[in-house]
């Protein structure tokens, strides 16, 4: 379970302090998908990083099954990250030496493994390349890959770990309409498979509408806007 109590963001700036979460409170149980729409600039990306343990709150309270990262030691955090999170953006964020076997597996590669251990990592990450419709580009790079591809690629990266809580910032926003909704598909598919809690920013309204809740930042506030069964 995701529990936000009492949220808050703001930064310093010369003309006084600019708030951009404004008392945000929200629960999510595991199998919860959400996608969150609002302007640019509404805080969209910044909910989404305080979530992902990546930016401290200002206030209030984040917890995932029952731990906050923000009250842990900075290594004891990247661990919490690192196990418990997965994070697709944008722009793929692949490394680009790397082969697509070797980007997926590297979540892996932070913590120490057992010989067994990094064979079954690898066993899933050829997994779910096949399951991304991967299973014959492993040795390829991401520069011999299409943007859809790169994405699907980001997928299953953000899965290697079977991460309680999955975070998408702007999924398929560098892809043509085809390639956007094949990874939106794919996305939901693999979701439902793995129970995780999905998050989704966008400001594709043809990705919002394939979630079955909806919300709206605006003016540093989450309103829940529909749901659909």
């Amino acid at each position: 379970m995701l529990t936000v109590t009492g949220l808050r963001k703001s930064y310093p700036t010369p003309r006084g302090e600019l708030t951009i979460l404004d008392g945000i409170s929200l629960t999510l149980e595991r199998g919860n998908a959400v996608a969150i729409m609002g302007p640019s600039g509404s805080g969209k990306s910044t909910l989404l990083y305080v979530l992902g343990a990546l930016e401290p709150p200002t206030a209030g309270r984040v917890a995932l099954d029952g731990q906050d990262p923000y009250a842990l030691g900075e290594r004891a955090q990247a661990a919490f990250r690192n196990e418990r999170i997965g994070f697709v953006f944008q722009d793929h964020s692949l490394l680009p030496q790397c082969s697509v076997l070797e980007n997926v597996l590297s979540p892996t590669l932070v913590a120490a493994k057992a010989a067994e251990g990094a064979s079954s990592d690898e066993d899933r990450a050829r997994s779910l390349l096949t399951r991304v419709g991967l299973g014959d580009r492993l040795d390829h790079r991401p520069g011999e890959l299409s943007g859809g591809e790169k994405q699907r690629a980001a997928l299953a990266r953000a899965l290697i770990r079977n991460p309680a809580l999955l975070l998408c910032d702007e999924p398929t926003g560098n892809l043509d309409r085809g390639s956007a909704d094949a990874v939106a598909s794919l996305l939901l598919e693999l979701h439902a498979a793995a129970r995780t809690i999905l998050v989704v920013v966008t400001h594709s309204a043809a990705l919002a509408e394939r979630f079955p809740v909806c919300y709206e930042m605006n003016g540093g506030k989450l309103s829940r806007q529909e749901v659909r069964s």
